[in-house]
């Protein structure tokens, strides 16, 4: 065997960064606005450093606090001058709660960024030509789920979202993006939960606004005792909740959610038809982030209406079916989710509508086994909403079939972008994508995208 070679450094290679930062500060001019809103500056050897709160073309004297990939986090200590988009943040929990990250840029500026995130990825992905439709918008105050942490220390309950940057839980006092109706409840909740020892230690708040009440789903270690149980029956009755369940922390998709009590079914419509809604169930951001995407959808499958209502069309993560009642308008629906209770829901709404002949709902776990082969031959169009990690799997199935249009309904534009590159080995083009910025002052994007033959 022969002996390995010494090593010997590429030229041009960047060397590695040392493991603890240096103690004295460091100047750095940000250059670019990072996928999650942080300006980001470059060290002498390269390393990059993202700075919360800092814009392109600022001058900024930084503390190095920890790695990051092959950079650095920072913080910043003085600011020379302030950049032209730079703008007041409209919301006074800005930079302590971690759920807006870019409330500080200008309105202009933050509509051209988070288009841009789509541009940027797909160009990096090889799609650089792609047509990208102008930024739909949803409106502030309109967020109707939200997924909120409790966090107890002794008497002390705080309810709301993780601080920027740590694990501690940063009450909501107030926030622009979520529906009043959920912000309501967030004091009243605090109160009930500060009479009890339940839940110990921490827990979260899973909250739908439906169509007959919000419905609340709680997550915590252990169950509630009776004690608890009375007080959260009282607070769920001058709530005015739907329903109020709980479930085991960490056992999504596991141990089914118990309800604890139940005023009003929650529902929800889509299309013509109305939907039971199983507590914790996945629902769009907004109603009107619902209605971009379901327009956009509706755009691209245009074509079909010509078949006279006989399109064979299959609904991957179809969820609760947002999009499988008013595909079936065009012609027959296959649709696949794995969870249980969305698609027992769908399913049952199908045929409590007599819409059994139109619409199929089939339990599947499209990740470990996608629809594939044989069972794609003859569909006029598939459309797509997977979960945050993407549908790689479904995708590289989707690769090797003949459907002639695929339509992907994408809330991570990295996911989409890796099986954008999949789909385009198997012979489709990006044809279009519609950015839609359902998740405000935040580096989350929505995004449709229309793959042909």
């Amino acid at each position: 065997m022969r002996p390995r070679a010494k090593h010997r450094p590429q030229a041009g290679r960047r060397r590695p960064s040392p493991a603890a930062p240096p103690a004295e500060p460091v100047p750095l001019a940000i250059t670019r606005l990072g996928a999650q809103g942080d300006g980001i500056a470059r060290l002498p050897d390269g390393a990059p450093v993202f700075l919360p709160d800092a814009l392109p073309g600022e001058r900024i004297t930084a503390r190095l606090t920890a790695r990051r990939g092959d950079g650095w986090t920072a913080e910043q200590l003085t600011r020379e001058a302030d950049s032209p988009e730079r703008a007041p943040p409209p919301c006074p929990q800005f930079g302590v709660c971690g759920g807006c990250t870019v409330q500080h840029l200008a309105d202009t500026a933050y509509a051209a960024w988070k288009r841009g995130l789509l541009m940027e990825t797909l160009a990096r992905a090889g799609f650089a030509d792609a047509p990208v439709a102008a930024l739909q918008r949803t409106p502030a105050g309109r967020r109707r789920r939200a997924d909120l942490a409790i966090a107890r220390a002794g008497d002390d309950v705080r309810i709301g979202f993780n601080r920027r940057g740590a694990r501690s839980v940063a009450h909501i006092a107030g926030c622009l993006v979520l529906d009043p109706c959920i912000l309501a409840l967030t004091d009243p909740l605090r109160m009930a939960l500060a009479g009890t020892p339940w839940p110990q230690r921490a827990g979260s708040a899973v909250v739908n606004l439906t169509d007959t009440g919000a419905d609340l789903l709680l997550e915590a270690e252990a169950a509630p005792d009776a004690g608890a149980r009375e007080r959260l029956i009282a607070f769920a009755r001058g709530a005015g909740l739907a329903r109020l369940s709980w479930r085991p922390a960490r056992a999504r998709g596991a141990d089914a959610p118990e309800p604890i009590i139940q005023f009003r079914a929650p529902r929800m419509r889509f299309g013509d038809v109305v939907v039971p809604v199983p507590p914790g169930a996945f629902l769009q951001a907004s109603p009107e982030g619902e209605a971009a995407i379901l327009a956009a959808v509706l755009a691209a499958l245009e074509p079909l209406g010509k078949r006279g209502g006989k399109a064979r069309i299959a609904d991957l993560f179809a969820g609760l079916g947002t999009l499988s009642f008013p595909l079936a308008r065009l012609g027959r629906v296959l649709a696949m989710e794995g969870d249980g209770p969305a698609i027992e829901a769908l399913g049952a709404a199908a045929r409590k509508a007599d819409m059994a002949g139109r619409i199929s709902a089939e339990r599947r776990d499209l990740a470990a086994r996608p629809l594939a082969g044989n069972e794609l031959a003859g569909l006029d169009a598939v459309v797509l909403d997977p979960p945050f990690a993407g549908a790689e799997a479904q995708c590289r199935a989707l690769a090797g079939s003949r459907v002639p249009l695929i339509v992907y309904v994408s809330c991570n534009p990295a996911a989409l972008a890796r099986d954008a590159r999949l789909l385009a080995g198997g012979g489709y083009h990006l044809a279009g994508a519609t950015p839609i910025d359902q998740f405000l002052w935040s580096g989350h994007l929505e995004t449709v995208a229309v793959f042909q033959r």
